[in-house]
């Protein structure tokens, strides 16, 4: 099996690399993904793998029948691309003004196609099935495209036992992942809080109520949240991102609005944070003669790992990579749309280290400068496709044991 699997990476290598190259020259935005999808279905085609769709408008789902009974895995990468205009200088730099694959959605899709490929080539010796899960709209929070893609029955023919995802990430360099049992990625909210005082001149501030000051205000107390409020061992992060209000320099403000984020790993926490930040605005423009209306999208919900797979997720990359291939990682408190798989099937989510030779070039995810090492895209399609298949033998193992 593994001498099999090395000859097809081989094979599929050149390919993983030009169609990554490709959809990152021409990306779309969440919802928009119309040609993106067609590129995976015209691989997947070629790859001579089944696939439907009309999921999520632009999802495709492939399926991979092993040529023995078994369990079934599910394998997810997500295709969309962000509003940001690139400022790289390569070959395949983004030729759509202000679109660019700022987040490695490309490689993601790009490195499951060519697992897909890899796993077809070995299909008659894998004891069940393998699920290729292509998402659109990672990155529409609070939406996203995990949820229209269930609520469109992408698992109501082929149910997961368990499903897989992987996401680059600059941070760790090529020949290591990321994996952790429990919390992965965070709670990901928003929220809007509108201030409205009364406007006037600039010069006769008593005849007004500055929704400026008073949003200022709000700004600085909504931080005690994290400091004061809630337990210092939990971890939150509250963000004004956004503050947006006035008319000119002698107009006193009757309207501004502040945007924001608020991350978490417990909802416990969630629930507290969000409770005191309607309290905190509400009370402390009233205190200002103002009003303050807060309102709160929930986001994603926070990526929390099966200890059972993200320990195989661990071993498989281990026997690859070497132990220093899994060092030890916090979470991090991005949001990440994954997390609505893993609240309905067991599974894991895992960081593919994808840092440049020279760190100092590095720009983070989001970044209109991001780039990554395309050296780690065989490592990320060899993983993928191994991961799968350690799965259904556990499974497979686990049946036995349990008859």
């Amino acid at each position: 099996m593994n001498k099999k699997v090395k000859d097809a990476l081989r094979l599929i290598a050149p390919e993983v690399l030009n169609i990554r190259r490709h959809l990152h020259q021409y990306p779309e935005l969440s919802g928009e993904e119309v040609e993106t999808s067609k590129l995976i279905q015209e691989r997947l085609a070629a790859y001579h793998i089944p696939f439907e769709t009309g999921f999520a408008k632009t999802g495709v789902l492939g399926i991979v029948e092993g040529g023995q009974p078994g369990g079934t895995i599910a394998l997810r990468a997500d295709f969309d691309a962000l509003p940001i205009q690139e400022e790289n200088n390569d070959a395949f730099t983004s030729v759509h003004p202000n679109i660019m694959h700022a987040c490695g959605h490309d490689a993601h899709t790009a490195m499951l196609l060519g697992a897909g490929y890899i796993l077809n080539q070995v299909k008659e010796l894998l004891p069940g099935k393998i699920l290729l899960v292509f998402q659109p709209a990672e990155e529409k929070s609070p939406i996203g495209g995990a949820k229209p893609m269930m609520d469109d029955g992408v698992f109501k023919t082929h149910i997961p036992d368990v499903i897989f995802g992987q996401h680059v990430w600059p941070d760790l360099p090529v020949g290591q992942i990321g994996i952790r049992a429990g919390e992965m990625m965070g709670n990901s909210d928003r929220f809007v809080i509108t201030v409205t005082g009364s406007g006037g001149h600039a010069s006769m501030p008593h005849q007004t109520v500055d929704a400026v000051v008073a949003a200022s205000q709000i700004v600085t107390a909504l931080q005690s949240i994290v400091s004061r409020k809630l337990n210092p061992l939990d971890a939150v992060v509250l963000t004004i991102g956004k503050l947006d209000g006035g008319y000119r320099y002698n107009v006193i403000a009757d309207v501004v609005t502040l945007e924001g984020t608020l991350r978490t790993f417990r909802n416990e926490t969630k629930q507290q944070a969000k409770a005191h930040l309607y309290a905190i605005s509400e009370s402390v423009a009233k205190a200002m003669g103002a009003e303050a209306k807060v309102v709160y999208y929930d986001g994603y919900p926070a990526t929390v790992n099966s200890r059972k797979w993200a320990n195989l997720v661990k071993k498989t990359a281990q026997a690859a990579l070497g132990e220093e291939g899994t060092p030890d990682i916090q979470p991090s408190l991005g949001g990440e749309d994954f997390a609505r798989y893993l609240e309905k099937y067991p599974g894991a989510f895992f960081w593919l280290g994808t840092q440049l030779k020279n760190k100092e070039w590095q720009k983070p995810l989001h970044d209109p400068g991001f780039s990554l090492n395309e050296d780690a895209l065989s490592i990320g399609t060899e993983l993928m496709t191994n991961i799968a298949i350690e799965a259904l033998y556990m499974l497979k193992n686990e049946k036995w044991t349990a008859s």
